[in-house]
């Protein structure tokens, strides 16, 4: 249990260091980072993590804990909401993101599909992915090959309006349309969010491939904690904006307290609500 993240080693499934940035430590590092909203809310509380290269890490955590905050914070997104970081730092490779704007944020390597899709409804979903592609594009007609290689449910609808697609066809799309920027580190908010169970699969299976094919970082915002730390590499558990618990996924997977709180396997035993809620003051971390 730590404020404060470890220092993370990527390893490939055999076990050997996988640093595809070619340098010494992790794609991603956040220290000590505070955001406020409006002036006055404080919403990260001296949050730290990293991401090492070639990795898929979950960041896990029930509904305020700052999980979509950090997010916006580390793809500059902030101040379209009245926040703003207020201390910390955001390093993607060696250069400070922390006060950069989107767009050389996405120049910098970093793409995030955002929690709800927010696809441009009226435009097709070629256009969708052309309109991801401007920081490249004179790479446009390979990178929408390639998306179209991944979810070929969109090739087929190419000259759709992207607002009648279903819901799970437009994560794709919010998915494709990231990358059509070549991002190092793909970052995904709740992309499970109102999907039927057999298109979550899907989805995921994707984020794996993408993984294992292209060599894409991931961090991944879940409420499904089953799911996340069954493809990821490393988890983050947030409350009350800072990191209360960290680890391998499989070290996550396999803790009482994660069982219990974000994996719905209660132990048995704590059936009374004296007892829940004595439990419930138990899983305040910090």
């Amino acid at each position: 249990m730590t404020d404060s993240a470890p220092t993370a080693t990527a390893t490939t499934a055999a076990g050997a260091t996988r640093d595809d940035a070619g340098g010494p430590g992790p794609l991603l590092a956040i220290n000590n980072l505070e955001v406020i909203y409006d002036e006055v809310i404080l919403v990260l509380r001296g949050l730290s993590m990293e991401v090492a290269t070639g990795q898929i890490v979950a960041l896990l955590g029930s509904n305020g804990a700052g999980k979509s905050t950090t997010m916006k914070a580390i793809t500059g997104l902030l101040p379209t909401e009245h926040g703003e970081t207020t201390d910390g730092t955001i390093h993607l490779r060696d250069t400070d993101i922390t006060h950069a704007d989107p767009a050389q944020i996405v120049r910098a390597g970093a793409s995030l599909v955002m929690e709800g899709r927010h696809v441009f409804e009226h435009l097709t979903v070629h256009e969708n992915l052309v309109a991801g592609g401007f920081t490249r594009p004179a790479e446009t007609d390979d990178g929408i090959a390639e998306v179209y290689e991944y979810f070929p449910a969109l090739e087929q609808r190419r000259d759709q309006a992207a607002g009648y697609l279903s819901g799970g066809e437009q994560q794709m799309l919010a998915i494709g349309r990231a990358l059509m920027a070549s991002p190092t580190l793909l970052m995904l908010d709740e992309p499970s969010l109102g999907l039927a169970p057999m298109l979550v699969e899907e989805i995921f299976a994707i984020i794996q491939r993408l993984n294992r094919d292209l060599g894409t970082t991931v961090l991944l915002v879940e409420q499904n904690a089953r799911q996340a730390l069954d493809i990821a590499d490393q988890g983050y558990i947030m409350e009350s904006g800072r990191i209360v618990l960290d680890g391998s996924a499989a070290e996550l997977a396999d803790n009482p307290d994660v069982k219990e709180f974000y994996l719905g396997m209660a132990e048995a035993g704590r059936k009374s609500y004296r007892d829940v809620k004595h439990y419930k003051r138990r899983k305040r971390w910090l």
